[in-house]
């Protein structure tokens, strides 16, 4: 976000009327047009596969947005009183937990699978850990009423189609099973009391501490912790670790979801880090995180989740910000300066095949054009580049 002032936005106490509270900003011209058709794209796709278009409410009351899988989103709700009822709402840091409740109240006699998608801006109390923002604009799917590595696989699937249509092809899906460092911890004989200091080495990927901490379990989470990477290694090293009943049965349906995304979509880029365990605190299965080469910052997340009245549910979120600064830069519509006095139905027909006439009130010139950011000139029937 930019802090510049500009003429005409000085208030007489020195408050520029630019300045905006911090991980807040205006998106302008042409940036905000090739948001809103990217987000157009991505929806195009997800309805093409039959997930049917919600849209929640930017505001909620507290007790509802707040219940279910809400709860794991609490602290980074921004809160605020309805003067009407003078019950606490919430804005919606994250749109999943809304369509889980649209699903379970307004929609809880639909067929099953039921297929959603979401398009949407939500608001955080912080920035995430790469990014400040705290307005982030959402785009995502969701699958209810299937619980199944191929429902897994689908998010994933139709995900990865989603952004090569918006022309990123060098995308990863990093896969977890945020449940499994629990369980392994849980049967690891590790004090209650030292279980927080494990999972925070096992966070920070702290080798050392975690063979000092990690019990009898020392050596598993330490083979895991190092297994991170392409999927077919990181599932050959859980394979081989003699895991409790628990974790291997969370470790086959990891490998059976892998199986599921190759066949779903092959040749997609897939890594899996076996214990990691970040994200929103719903999540109850394999999860996933999505990347483009060369980058560090998220384009999405998803993953396995309970919904209202525990229907087992997955779905993926796409931050449509950071896709539009990944993908190949989309070119804006040619603006075309026109007068006033030209034909309409001429005009119809040059929008139609793609620019943006712009009328003028003086002369049609090339003066004028550069002045109004016009790439084009109409002589005579015909646009001329400038």
């Amino acid at each position: 976000m930019s802090d510049d002032t500009h003429p005409g936005t000085e208030e007489p106490n020195g408050f520029s009327r630019a300045l905006l509270p911090a991980g807040l900003r205006d998106l302008l011209a042409p940036d905000a047009e090739i948001e809103a058709q990217g987000v157009e794209t991505l929806m195009g796709v997800f309805s093409s596969h039959g997930y049917e278009r919600v849209k929640p409410p930017l505001l909620e009351f507290e007790d509802s947005l707040l219940s279910g899988s809400g709860a794991a989103v609490a602290e980074q709700t921004f809160r605020l009183m309805d003067p009407d009822t003078h019950r606490m709402m919430g804005l919606r840091p994250d749109m999943t937990p809304q369509v889980a409740r649209i699903a379970a109240t307004r929609l809880v006699n639909a067929p099953r699978p039921l297929r959603l998608s979401y398009a949407g801006a939500c608001v955080q109390v912080k920035g995430g850990s790469l990014s400040s923002d705290r307005q982030v604009s959402q785009a995502g799917i969701e699958l209810l009423g299937e619980d199944s590595p191929e429902a897994d696989a689908e998010i994933v699937a139709v995900g990865a189609e989603a952004l090569s249509v918006l022309g990123l092809e060098r995308i990863s899906f990093d896969l977890t099973m945020p449940p499994l460092a629990p369980a392994l911890i849980a049967e690891a004989g590790v004090a209650e009391a030292h279980r927080g200091a494990l999972m925070r080495a096992l966070d920070r990927k702290d080798a050392a501490d975690v063979s000092r901490l990690g019990g009898r379990m020392a050596p598993i989470l330490s083979e895991l912790l190092l297994s991170a990477g392409p999927a077919a290694r990181a599932l050959e090293v859980l394979r081989a670790q003699p895991l409790p009943p628990g974790a291997r049965a969370l470790s086959d349906r990891l490998a059976e979801t892998v199986s599921a995304i190759e066949r779903a979509a092959p040749g997609l880029r897939l890594t899996i880090d076996p214990i990691e365990f970040r994200g929103w605190r719903y999540h109850t299965g394999v999860c996933v995180t999505v990347y483009a080469a060369g980058r560090h910052e998220e384009l999405g997340r998803g993953g396995r989740y309970l919904g209202g009245n525990n229907e087992p549910a997955c779905g993926l979120t796409l931050r449509t910000e950071a896709l539009l600064r990944a993908a190949p830069p989309r070119p804006s519509r040619p603006r075309l300066l026109v007068t006033r006095e030209a034909d309409p139905a001429l005009l119809a027909r040059l929008r139609a095949e793609g620019f943006a006439t712009v009328a003028t009130a003086g002369a049609a010139g090339e003066a004028e054009a550069r002045r109004l950011h016009c790439t084009h000139l109409l002589r005579g029937d015909a646009p001329v580049a400038l």
